[in-house]
């Protein structure tokens, strides 16, 4: 049987009942594509190789779950990789304790920042060259900060002290991008405020 003549698709349901030639079909289809992906998470090669493959399995162990009135199998597979390659990068990182007393203005108050998801929900409507054009129309301390939430996982807080600007700045940079990529995307997402 000729697998690469199938969608992600067909190839993810095949998948679910077991058949490796679909499964290997998909993996050699994509595996540049997460490999790429977590790499540029993760930076390091070894961990950015283990995590691809994580992601490769799970879409082994999970396929009979894929809904296709969800998104298309890539994303499905880009998604399960990103979260994977951002847990690794948020377990490596040194968690502050929060103390019940703690300050407003405390980092202990900081948390992961979510302008990932509203990245993740344009990327599930768009192409990755789509997304890729519109990031780079941004201006560069925009971007940035798109860059540092998405790709490294890093909340508002972390980034204002990585970029040592104020985490107010921080924050109204990453609203205006949020608009700027909704605006040039034309995707209606659902946006909040935090």
């Amino acid at each position: 049987m000729d697998y690469t003549t199938f969608d992600d698709e067909t190839l993810v349901r095949l998948i679910a009942r077991r058949d490796r030639g679909a499964f290997e079909a998909l993996y050699a289809r994509h595996a540049g594509l997460v490999l790429g992906l977590t790499y540029r998470i993760l930076g390091e090669r070894r961990q950015s190789e283990d995590v691809a493959q994580e992601a490769f399995w799970r879409v082994w162990k999970g396929a009979e779950g894929f809904d296709t009135s969800r998104g298309n199998a890539r994303t499905w597979l880009v998604s399960i990789a990103h979260h994977l390659a951002i847990d690794v990068t948020r377990r490596s990182q040194r968690r502050p304790v929060v103390e019940m007393d703690a300050d407003e203005d405390d980092d202990a108050w900081n948390v992961p920042d979510e302008s990932a998801d509203v990245v993740e929900a344009i990327e599930a409507r768009m192409s990755a060259a789509e997304v890729r054009a519109a990031l780079e129309q941004l201006p560069e301390a925009q971007r940035q900060v798109i860059e540092l939430a998405y790709y490294k996982g890093l909340t508002h807080g972390q980034i204002a002290e990585h970029l040592n600007v104020p985490a107010g700045t921080i924050h109204t940079r990453a609203r205006l991008a949020m608009q700027k990529l909704r605006d040039a995307l034309s995707a209606p997402i659902a946006w909040q405020e935090r």
